[in-house]
């Protein structure tokens, strides 16, 4: 079911985190407008015309379409930045966007968006600097997802996208699976053995990478 956002605080311009304040030209703030989801709705669906860019505040938003058995499939999960940037230049959206935990985030008008990066070459190279590493970012993900084991996947996802050693899951571990491509049976078992192991453990809702015994 389509989430019904409404305005942050009622503001018409809300402040705009530092980041995306820096990537946008100045007369693309005043088009922002602040949203709330709450858990388990949706931003958009698959086959509704882009009106926004959404740019995850605070929260966090998955990009899903369904496995070939019925299983929600993640193809990109967003805690800060923007999601879904491919759909500015598509008719379609290609698949659902979930708030997986409660979200802000600023949406962005589209045309405006579109024409501020084919009149401004300086926004237009900050822009490409921000895809170049959400491509980066989605190799990792293509390669953590041709790995055959469900471990292996695991610690590929805290070594590459963790802190410190630190991987945080607040979406819990059913959506983690999602994001994995692997059913959250099979990820509870293979965590199990990682902990008895020693490889890996749990904090406080973190996966944490351990002593190799």
């Amino acid at each position: 079911m389509m989430g019904l956002s409404y305005d942050l605080n009622h503001m018409e311009t809300p402040i705009l985190p530092v980041a995306l304040a820096a990537l946008l030209p100045q007369p693309l703030h005043a088009t922002c407008v602040g949203a709330r989801f709450g858990k388990h709705e949706k931003l958009f669906l698959a086959g509704h015309a882009p009106q926004w860019m959404f740019f995850v505040v605070k929260g966090e938003v998955t990009l899903e379409r369904t496995g070939q058995h019925g299983e929600p499939v993640v193809l990109q999960r967003t805690r800060q930045g923007f999601v879904s940037e491919a759909s500015l230049k598509t008719r379609h959206y290609h698949c659902d966007a979930l708030a997986a935990l409660e979200t802000n985030v600023i949406k962005v008008p589209v045309p405006d968006l579109a024409l501020a990066l084919e009149r401004d070459p300086a926004f237009a190279g900050r822009w490409i600097d921000m895809l170049n590493l959400e491509v980066k970012r989605l190799r990792l993900h293509c390669e953590r997802l041709s790995m055959k084991s469900i471990q292996d996947k695991v610690l590929h996802l805290v070594q590459t996208e963790g802190q410190g050693g630190h991987y945080a899951v607040p979406s819990g571990l059913k959506s983690l699976a999602g994001e994995l491509g692997v059913t959250h049976e099979a990820l509870y078992r293979s965590l199990a053995r990682l902990q008895k192991s020693g490889l890996l453990r749990k904090i406080e809702g973190d996966l944490v990478l351990g002593q190799d015994p």
